[in-house]
C-alpha cells in the first residue's frame, strides 16, 4: 500500500530499465529516415528507367539518356519533402504529446508515455487516457469509458482491484493504477502501432490513383511489347532501334504522379505545422478538402475553456452558507472541471467540513457533488437537470439566454448515488459563469458559409444558453436551439433533427456519436472539433476528428488533427490546405496521364503497320525528344500547379473526372501527331535529314497540343498561370529557333510545307480540344444541381 502512495524509487526505475520492462510502444509520428529514403530511392518505377538509362548509354548516345536525371530529381525532391515533413511531425508531436502523471518518489511528475516502466503508479482523472494496461489501487467514483476498445457505450465503474486497459479513458472520477503490463504487451499497443501510422492507406484519391496506375499497366503490357517488337524486327540499325524503343516506353510511366502526390500532402504537412496543426493521420489532410458539414462544440471552440464567478445568486439561506459549500465542493473535487475550477478561484477559502462521498461530474448526468456528514449533502449542476418546472429554474432558463451558463447549488438529506438525480433537493444558490465568446469565431463561421459548409453547434449545455451564443455569431437558426433529450430512444427523430437544426444543447456523449452518424448516413462528410471527453466518442466516429491542443488526453489521442494553438479559426485555413492538396493533385493527374494515354496509342499506331505485314515503321521520337517534351508540358508545370492555392470543394469521382479529361486529350494528341508524321515521313528510302523534319514536325504538333492541354488544366486563369503558360512556350520555342538547342536535340524544321503540316495538324487537335472541353462543360452544368 505504501508503494503504491509513494510510487517506485529511482533504484527500482532503473532496474526496471536494466530488465527491459519499459513502455517501449514506436511512437506514432511515421517512417524513420531510412524508410523515407528507401522507399523514394528503390521505386519500381527509379527501377524501370534505370535499365532503359543503360540501354541508352549502352549504345553512346548520352544525350538520350537524360531522362535518368529523373531518377535523381524524384528521389532527391520526395527525399527532402517527406523529411520536412517529419521533422515538423516530430517537433508537433513532442509539443502535444499526452504526458501521464506518475509517482516516483513519493512526487507526482509528467512523463513521456515511453518513460513509464512495470509497477509505476499511474494517476488519472477526467479525459486521462489509460496509457499501459494496469489495476487500479485507489479510486474516487472511477468510471472508466472501454467504448473504444469493445464497444460498449456505457462507462464502467472500477474499484480497487479492478483492470484497467490501455486505449481506455476516464468518464469520470479520479484514482491510480498500477502499471502491469507495458510496451507491447499492453492490450492497445499493436492497435496504436498500426492506427498511428503516418500512412496513405484510407486515402479516397490514393486509392483513385491506384486504380489508374492499374488500368495504365494493362495498357502498357501490349504498349510496350508491341513497341520493342516494332522496332527490333525492323531495318534500323541496332541502336537507333534501341532508341527508337526506349523513347516509345518512358513517356508511358508516369512518373511525377505519385511524386507529386507525395510532395503535396508533405507540403501541407510543413505549412499546416507552421500554424500550430498536428497531423496525426495523412487522410485527414484530403478528408477536410471534402467536409460539407462541421459540427463543433460550444465549450473551448467558440467561447474559450476560461470561466470566472460573474454572479452569486442566493435564493434560500444565507449567502456566507453557500460560499462555504461552494468552496468546499471545487476542494473536495482533485480534478475538477472547468466549471468548479471557476468556483474554486472565486471561493479559494474551504472550511474545514469532512468529506465522506464525492460523486464527480459526467457530462451524462450534468451534476457533481459531495456528502459532508454533518454539514449535508451538496450538489452543483445544471438547473434544467435537477430540477423540476420551478421558479428557479425559470430564472436560471432567463440568464442562459443571455448566453451566460448557470449552475444551481442545492442541498439534500437523501445520499448521493451516481446513477440517480438526487431526491427531495432543495435550492440554494445560482451561480452564474462567464465565457467570453471567441474574438476570431464570428470570422470563421462566415468563412464556413460562404464555403457552403454547414456548422451544428452540439453541446452539452443548456439549450437556450447555447443558442444565445450561436445568435451573436450569426449562425442560421441560432434563435431556434434544439433540446436534445426531446429525441432521448428515438434515433430517427434525431437523424432528423440533425439534419434540418443548426443549434443543440444537452447533448449527451452518446447522442453526439448518433449525430455522427446521422449526418453521415445522409452523405455528409463530417468533421467533429471538440476538446472534452465528451467529445471523444463523436471525434472517433467523424470523418475527421479535431481536438484542441489544451483538450483532454483522450481527445488528443482519438482526433487525426490536433491544433496546439486552440484557435478555432485555425480550421479554415486547414480545410483550404486540404483544398489545395486535392484539388491540385487532381491537376497534376490530368497532365500526367494525357502523357501516358498518347504515348501508348501513339505506340500502337506505330507498331501496327509492321505487325500487319506492312511497312515498320520507326518511332517518331528520341528519348531526348520525350524528354524535354515532358520537362515543359508536365513536369515544370506540374510542379508549380501542385503547390498553387485552390479553395474548390473537393469531390467524389477523382477517377471520372480525370479519365474524362486525359483520355479524350490524349487522343487527339496520338491521332494528330500520328497524321503529322504519316503525312511527312516519306518511307525507309528516306535521307537522315528527311527523317529528322519528319520526326521533327510531329514534335511541334505534339508540343503545341500539349501546351493547350496545359493551358486548359490551368483553367480559370490568373495572372502567375499565364506566366507560367508563357514561360513553357517560350522554352519549347526557343528549342526549335535556337542553333544550339536544334543541334542537341537533333532537330530539323526542313522546308515551309513539313511546317505547314505540323501547324496544320496541331490547329485541329487544339480545336477539337476546344470543341470536347464546351461540350463537356455544358454536360457538367446541366448536371450540376440547381
Amino acid at each position: 500500500m505504501r508503494q503504491d502512495q509513494q510510487g517506485l524509487t529511482a533504484a527500482e526505475v532503473a532496474h526496471r530499465i536494466e530488465l527491459g520492462q519499459t513502455n517501449d510502444v514506436p511512437a506514432k509520428a511515421g517512417r524513420s529516415t531510412w524508410e523515407i529514403v528507401r522507399s523514394n530511392v528503390f521505386t519500381r518505377i527509379n527501377a524501370v528507367f534505370a535499365v532503359l538509362a543503360a540501354i541508352v548509354f549502352s549504345t553512346g548516345h548520352l544525350l538520350d539518356g537524360l531522362f535518368a536525371g529523373l531518377i535523381v530529381a524524384n528521389s532527391v525532391v520526395g527525399i527532402v519533402q517527406e523529411l520536412r515533413a517529419k521533422r515538423t511531425l516530430d517537433r508537433l508531436a513532442i509539443v502535444g504529446q499526452v504526458k501521464p502523471r506518475v509517482r516516483r518518489d513519493g512526487v507526482t511528475v509528467e512523463l513521456a508515455p515511453h518513460e513509464v516502466v512495470l509497477d509505476d503508479v499511474i494517476e488519472m482523472g477526467p479525459g486521462d487516457q489509460v496509457v499501459v494496461d494496469g489495476v487500479v489501487v485507489a479510486e474516487t467514483s472511477l468510471e472508466v469509458d472501454e467504448s473504444l476498445l469493445t464497444g460498449e457505450s456505457d462507462p464502467v465503474v472500477k474499484k480497487t482491484g479492478d483492470p484497467v486497459l490501455s486505449g481506455s479513458f476516464v468518464a469520470s472520477g479520479s484514482g491510480a493504477y498500477r502499471a502491469t503490463k507495458v510496451g507491447r504487451e499492453a492490450y492497445a499497443a499493436e492497435l496504436a502501432e498500426q492506427a498511428g501510422k503516418f500512412t496513405l492507406v484510407d486515402s479516397e484519391l490514393r486509392n483513385g490513383i491506384d486504380k489508374i496506375l492499374k488500368f495504365i499497366t494493362y495498357l502498357l503490357i501490349p504498349a510496350g511489347a508491341l513497341s520493342i517488337y516494332n522496332q527490333i524486327s525492323g531495318a534500323q540499325p541496332l541502336p537507333d532501334a534501341l532508341r527508337g524503343m526506349v523513347a516509345a516506353l518512358v513517356p508511358m510511366v508516369p512518373e511525377g504522379l505519385i511524386l507529386m502526390t507525395s510532395i503535396a500532402f508533405a507540403v501541407g504537412v510543413v505549412r499546416l505545422g507552421k500554424r500550430q496543426c498536428l497531423v496525426n493521420e495523412l487522410p485527414a489532410i484530403e478528408g477536410l478538402a471534402r467536409v460539407d458539414v462541421v459540427c463543433a462544440d460550444k465549450t473551448g471552440t467558440l467561447t474559450e475553456n476560461a470561466m470566472r464567478v460573474g454572479e452569486l445568486r442566493v435564493v434560500d439561506g444565507d449567502e456566507e452558507t453557500a460560499v462555504r459549500a461552494l468552496a468546499a465542493l471545487a476542494a473536495a473535487d482533485p480534478r475538477p472541471n472547468a466549471s468548479l475550477q471557476a468556483v474554486a478561484e472565486a471561493y479559494p477559502h474551504a472550511p474545514q467540513w469532512r468529506v465522506e462521498g464525492v460523486v464527480p461530474f459526467s457530462s451524462a448526468r450534468k451534476w457533481s457533488g459531495a456528502e459532508f456528514g454533518a454539514d449535508g449533502n451538496w450538489v452543483l449542476g445544471a438547473p434544467d437537470v435537477l430540477l423540476d418546472a420551478t421558479p428557479v429554474r425559470a430564472e436560471a432558463e432567463r440568464l442562459g439566454a443571455q448566453g451566460l451558463r448557470v449552475l444551481l447549488l442545492g442541498r439534500t438529506d437523501h445520499p448521493l448515488r451516481q446513477l440517480e438525480r438526487p431526491q427531495a433537493l432543495k435550492p440554494v444558490a445560482l451561480i452564474v459563469l462567464e465565457q467570453r465568446v471567441r474574438p476570431d469565431a464570428g470570422d470563421t463561421l462566415a468563412y464556413f458559409a460562404e464555403q457552403g459548409v454547414a456548422v451544428k453547434v452540439i453541446s452539452g449545455d443548456n439549450a437556450v444558453s447555447v443558442g444565445a451564443v450561436a445568435s451573436t455569431l450569426g449562425l442560421p437558426d441560432g434563435d431556434r436551439p434544439v433540446d436534445a433529450r426531446t429525441f432521448a430512444g428515438d434515433p430517427a427523430a434525431l437523424a432528423g433533427a440533425v439534419e434540418r437544426g443548426t443549434v443543440f444543447g444537452r447533448v449527451t456523449p452518446a447522442q453526439k456519436r448518433e449525430m455522427v452518424g446521422a449526418l453521415q448516413s445522409s452523405g455528409h462528410t463530417v468533421a467533429m472539433t471538440g476538446d472534452g471527453v465528451n467529445d471523444v466518442l463523436a471525434l472517433k466516429d467523424a470523418d475527421i476528428g479535431v481536438a484542441m491542443g489544451a483538450g483532454s488526453p483522450a481527445t488528443r489521442s482519438v482526433a487525426q488533427i490536433v491544433l496546439l494553438d486552440n484557435r478555432f479559426a485555425t480550421l479554415p485555413h486547414v480545410v483550404a490546405e486540404g483544398r489545395r492538396v486535392i484539388g491540385n493533385i487532381e491537376r497534376v493527374a490530368n497532365l500526367f496521364l494525357t502523357k501516358t494515354v498518347y504515348s501508348v496509342l501513339l505506340a500502337l499506331l506505330v507498331g501496327v503497320p509492321g505487325l500487319i505485314g506492312l511497312e515498320a515503321l520507326p518511332y517518331p521520337f528520341l528519348p531526348r525528344h520525350v524528354t524535354i517534351v515532358g520537362w515543359f508540358t508536365i513536369g515544370l508545370p506540374a510542379f508549380a500547379l501542385s503547390l498553387a492555392p485552390n479553395l474548390e470543394r473537393a469531390r467524389s469521382g477523382f477517377v471520372g473526372r480525370v479519365m474524362r479529361t486525359a483520355v479524350p486529350a490524349g487522343v487527339v494528341i496520338a491521332a494528330a501527331s500520328f497524321t503529322c508524321y504519316a503525312l511527312t515521313y516519306r518511307g525507309a528510302a528516306s535521307t537522315a535529314a528527311e527523317k529528322l523534319q519528319a520526326s521533327t514536325a510531329a514534335l511541334i504538333t505534339l508540343i503545341a497540343i500539349a501546351l493547350w492541354v496545359l493551358g486548359i488544366v490551368a483553367r480559370p486563369y490568373q495572372w502567375w498561370k499565364i506566366a507560367l503558360i508563357g514561360l513553357m512556350v517560350t522554352l519549347s520555342s526557343l528549342m526549335f529557333l535556337l542553333p544550339i538547342t536544334r543541334s542537341l536535340f537533333l532537330l530539323d524544321l526542313g522546308d515551309g510545307a513539313t511546317i505547314a503540316v505540323a501547324i496544320a495538324c496541331a490547329t485541329a487537335g487544339i480545336a477539337l480540344l476546344e470543341a470536347g472541353w464546351w461540350v463537356d462543360g455544358r454536360l457538367r452544368d446541366k448536371n450540376r444541381p440547381a
